[in-house]
């Protein structure tokens, strides 16, 4: 005599997920979910670990391998703490709501283990089951994953609690039924075919960006003449592009014209300051100081180069504005090198300067004659930036005289 079984169950993790192609979904899962349904990348590589891991880690570990890259001893494996401590920023409302994650790209290396019917007649969007052991890997946005392991096995490392982390939702997107070649394409395609932001824009967009504020707050205070009318030289900003057009309207780039806060802020120090480091603050300089001594110092001092601003003269290439924030630096008062500047003196040294565009002035200092005779202000403000603050600072000195044309 025999006992009949029960009806099939539906087994492994579920998840409400709306399709956008036969064999891929969307949706969000709960950040448990997620450290349970995709191990830490880094624990995969961890080859001591895996000894005594289970089979289905160790596969899952041998097909995370044929599809993703790995993280130990990269820029990417370097980039997990700082991507968590932004996620735990943003989490704990330091970023307000100007922060996001985009969503993790996972693929099935399995079939789906269970598909319902549509929660809602006409909406398309249905539950499914991952059956329990199935590899999921993340193709595309493994470096978030890792960083959400990395505050989920330390939450109070990054002022959180476990209570705080149980309730994030992680939007995703899942493929299924696809083979390794397929998910290898789209990392591919994810990971090299889309087009980089521009430095220039992308700095543009940082509003945290301490210098980049400031360099747009001098912008906005800077008024010049235009058509009879004062304009913030904001409208003549270029955002988009790293050098100005020949013939567009923009005077000088932001990219410029924070080279030249940084300089203020740090003298000659600033110019070989990576984006992070050119935010902190000189020793016993608060934010706010800084940020308010620069607006007014920068914002005079551009106010009397109004005119040679105007027809885009030497003063705004990138190696000239930096040189000029080298020596405006002088009068910010916190300077510990070199002589001290007022405001009148920093002004008389810039007020004797040729800022034409000729190679009698420039050729040496912040430029150099091609063969074709043109002169070119490409070096750049790490190349020039140095000669051009001694030029400015020293009038006897030889490159001091020739930028005034003695």
């Amino acid at each position: 005599m025999s006992i009949s079984m029960p009806a099939p169950q539906v087994e492994g993790i579920r998840l409400t997920v709306m399709p956008f192609r036969p064999d891929a979904v969307i949706g969000t899962m709960g950040l448990p979910t997620l450290i349970q349904l995709v191990p830490s990348p880094r624990n995969q590589e961890n080859k001591r670990a895996l000894q005594y891991a289970s089979g289905a880690q160790r596969r899952h570990a041998e097909v995370r391998g044929l599809v993703q890259r790995t993280i130990q001893k990269s820029s990417k494996g370097k980039n997990i703490t700082p991507y968590a401590e932004y996620i735990a920023k943003g989490l704990t409302g330091g970023h307000g709501a100007g922060w996001s994650t985009p969503p993790v790209t996972l693929w099935l290396a399995d079939e789906l283990g269970w598909i319902s019917d549509e929660l809602v007649p006409g909406t398309a969007i249905r539950n499914i089951a991952l059956t329990p052991g199935s590899a999921v890997i993340a193709v595309d946005g493994e470096t978030q994953v890792s960083a959400w392991h990395e505050l989920y096995d330390s939450p109070e490392t990054f002022s959180l609690t476990y209570a705080a982390l149980r309730d994030v939702r992680v939007p995703f997107e899942l493929y299924w039924g696809l083979g390794v070649d397929d998910a290898r394409q789209i990392f591919y395609d994810r990971n090299v075919e889309g087009v980089s932001v521009a430095k220039n824009l992308a700095m543009s967009m940082d509003g945290r960006d301490l210098c980049t504020q400031i360099a747009r707050q001098v912008a906005d205070a800077v008024k010049l003449e235009h058509n009879g009318e004062l304009v913030a030289l904001t409208k003549f900003l270029e955002t988009r592009s790293r050098q100005l057009k020949k013939t567009g309207s923009e005077l000088v780039t932001l990219s410029a014209l924070r080279e030249m806060v940084v300089t203020t802020l740090h003298g000659r120090r600033g110019l070989g300051l990576s984006a992070a480091q050119a935010n902190t603050m000189p020793t016993g300089v608060s934010v706010e100081h800084a940020t308010r001594r620069l607006t007014v110092l920068l914002s005079a001092l551009i106010a009397r180069l109004a005119l040679p601003f105007v027809p885009r003269t030497a003063v705004s290439a990138p190696a000239v504005m930096a040189g000029i924030g080298i020596a405006a630096h002088q009068a910010t008062g916190w300077a510990v090198d070199g002589r001290a500047l007022s405001e009148d003196e920093l002004f008389s040294l810039l007020a004797s300067v040729r800022w034409e565009r000729e190679a009698r002035y420039w050729h040496g200092v912040a430029a150099s004659v091609n063969a074709n005779g043109v002169l070119n202000f490409g070096g750049g403000a790490k190349d020039s930036g140095g000669r051009v603050a001694n030029a400015l600072l020293e009038p006897d000195s030889e490159y001091g005289r020739k930028i005034r044309g003695y």
